[in-house]
């Protein structure tokens, strides 16, 4: 259950849904590795759109939402299948027994991703976009944060270190 985070940073989330469940089940977009953490980051759309999404994006016609979710302290990585695009699939945890860590799954058709990490989990970079016909999310994001907002139009390429490795 996504209850068994210490999510960090998830007041914009809960400001657009009530609550995190969204997170519950994810369409996984992209995994950055970052081996100074370790750490994961994974850029992944939610699970549904806002009932009541900030204007900007309702006039967009904007329909979904996607964010970054960056898991620290990583170990035992386990990537056996990465198909993109996948479709959505579930963000499984587990508490473990010591030192307030985690069993991370993400399971389903196109993806199997396993790894341990600490509970604390930061999101970031929350924007939203029209998805393609074809699944795909190449197009504008209009980003939560005003600091994402004036430097992405787009979501950048993985050389953006500042973007990925930065929550």
């Amino acid at each position: 259950m996504i209850d068994d985070l210490d999510l960090v940073n998830a007041d914009d989330l809960i400001n657009l849904y009530g609550s995190t469940s969204p997170l519950e089940e994810i369409r996984l977009r992209s995994i950055n590795l970052n081996w100074r953490g370790p750490a994961i980051t994974l850029r992944v759309d939610v699970s549904s759109f806002p009932a009541e999404p900030p204007r900007d994006w309702e006039s967009a016609e904007l329909d979904t939402v996607q964010c970054h979710l960056k898991f620290l302290a990583v170990e035992d990585f386990s990537l056996s299948r990465w198909d993109p695009p996948a479709p959505p699939t579930s963000l499984v945890v587990k508490p473990l027994r010591k030192d307030r860590r985690v069993q991370v799954q993400l399971t389903g058709t196109g993806v199997d991703i396993r790894f341990t990490s600490h509970e604390s989990v930061h999101i970031g970079h929350v924007s939203a976009f029209k998805i393609a016909p074809d699944g795909t999310d190449g197009g504008p994001h209009l980003f939560l944060r005003n600091l994402d907002r004036r430097r992405y139009k787009t979501i950048p390429g993985t050389e953006e270190k500042t973007f990925y490795e930065r929550i």
